[in-house]
């Protein structure tokens, strides 16, 4: 069977060639007789795969050295609890930007353990938005400033981030790590589930500044200490073996293939005009965002009809272009143009949108 386009928001589609290469060292790693998957992680040539991954990591995106890398699991929404955890530790008080449902989820949870004050929301235009900031507003002993910089489900970005002078930033990058160049010495802590733009699901990459470890609250547990993590190179507990392994093989890709974020960004950027260009001039298909926050990864948008929508997703799927459906709480479409998504992909989908308006306009 030819491969689908996959436009799921995550788990999301892989670049062809780290496939191929995984499935052809699957059963034999370097001569070693064993696959990834059931390697130990103790060994000297496990130790090679995760300490490469971060290597490539810090080359990629070019990580300052007083940054610490951590390798963890339980996902981007076990950092809603953690960031507190170990960063709400001197006023006891964070700021969060309330752009989209991850978002508040971290806020919520952050609440759980400190004073949260919300800076800003555009839960009253479906967050369709990214909202001007006051920076009255800002707490100025915050222990840190949180936002969700791309949102997956909503399709909105920050283009220009807040300017918090001393206090640490914080970002959930899930959805836009790796997209294209971003300034780490900017954020105090980043984080990432790595199914959108960095591998498989269960592995989940914490950059965070090396001061801002080693002073968790009380009540932390064990396993949510980043302190603890760093102290044990990523391996207090067996980490995500196999995730890691096609981790590095994608900064492979992005390093050797793409040549770079700063290719990566160029074609991202192109892939989204094709996309967004089409919606501007469809008279049927609508984009739900403001054309100044629009995400180059996550493009929702409707034909303002229920059915009509339900329609193209079917006619879509059967066609090869899948996980269209946009998200529970919002319906619609909804087409997650990450890296791996090649050109092509976005260039088909736009003619078959353009053949779906032709005969249901």
């Amino acid at each position: 069977m030819a491969r689908v386009y996959n436009f799921a928001a995550g788990p999301s589609m892989l670049p062809e060639s780290v496939l191929a290469k995984a499935a052809a060292e699957m059963l034999d790693y370097q001569g070693s007789g064993q696959s990834v998957m059931e390697m130990s992680h103790r060994t000297k040539l496990y130790e090679t795969i995760i300490e490469g991954c971060e290597t490539l990591l810090r080359e990629v995106m070019q990580i300052p050295d007083n940054y610490k890398v951590l390798f963890l699991q339980g996902g981007a929404s076990t950092q809603f609890a953690m960031v507190p955890l170990n960063l709400m530790n001197r006023s006891g008080k964070a700021d969060y930007v309330v752009t989209g449902a991850f978002a508040n989820k971290a806020c919520q949870e952050a609440a759980r353990y400190g004073k949260v004050n919300i800076v800003a929301s555009s839960k009253d235009r479906t967050f369709s938005y990214i909202p001007k900031l006051d920076k009255s507003q800002f707490t100025p002993d915050a222990d840190y400033f949180y936002i969700c910089m791309n949102n997956t489900i909503y399709g909105t970005v920050y283009h220009e981030l807040p300017d918090t002078g001393s206090v640490p930033l914080v970002a959930d990058v899930s959805s836009c790590i790796l997209s294209q160049p971003i300034d780490v010495s900017k954020f105090g802590l980043l984080f990432a589930g790595a199914q959108k733009n960095m591998g498989p699901a269960g592995l989940t990459v914490v950059i965070v500044r090396e001061d801002l470890i080693g002073n968790p609250q009380q009540i932390t547990p064990t396993m949510l200490n980043y302190a603890i993590h760093a102290e044990n190179g990523s391996m207090y507990n067996t980490p995500p073996t196999y995730s890691i392994y096609i981790c590095k093989l994608v900064l492979e890709w992005i390093k050797n293939e793409i040549g770079g974020l700063e290719k990566m960004k160029e074609r991202n950027e192109r892939k989204a005009k094709v996309f967004y260009d089409f919606l501007d001039r469809s008279k049927l298909f609508k984009g739900t965002v403001v054309p100044e926050d629009r995400s180059l990864m996550n493009a929702p948008f409707v034909t303002g009809d229920a059915e009509l929508d339900k329609k193209f997703i079917a006619e879509a799927d059967a066609a090869g272009f899948v996980s269209l459906k946009g998200h529970r709480s919002v319906g619609g479409m909804r087409a997650s143009i990450y890296n791996a998504m090649p050109l092509e992909g976005v260039e088909k989908l736009v003619a078959l949108m353009q053949k779906f308006e032709e005969e249901n306009a």
